[in-house]
């Protein structure tokens, strides 16, 4: 792999790490993905519908730890019942083009046979 962007030898200073610390978890890409899907925003129970297999508790803590990445925001509006809607901070739009070259990669080789 051509080193074009990292740190050479230095792993954990490097941009490749501080990304994926970012995106680290088994959700938060998965989060981004549907919050660019559903722009301006989701509420929770809305993201919690279409990531079907997330606990309430982990789908919170992850958007906690978004929110103070700032990769993205949450609204509370003062009624009742609470409503809280969540969408992408312009820092975490930053990271769609990383997530359509997945998709990308993902839509080349989904059907390679792997001996």
């Amino acid at each position: 792999m051509e080193n074009h962007h990292c740190a050479e030898g230095n792993f954990e200073n490097s941009g490749f790490n501080y990304t994926l610390s970012m995106i680290r978890g088994k959700y938060k890409i998965v989060i981004l993905y549907w919050l660019n899907e559903n722009q301006p925003s989701m509420r929770f129970n809305e993201l919690k519908r279409s990531i079907k297999e997330i606990s309430f508790k982990t789908l919170s803590n992850t958007l906690k730890e978004m929110e103070r990445d700032k990769l993205i925001f949450r609204k509370e509006y003062p009624q009742i019942p609470p409503k809280v809607e969540y969408g992408l901070l312009e820092r975490g739009k930053t990271l769609v083009p990383i997530l359509d070259m997945l998709c990308q990669w993902g839509n080349i080789h989904k059907d390679d046979e792997l001996d």
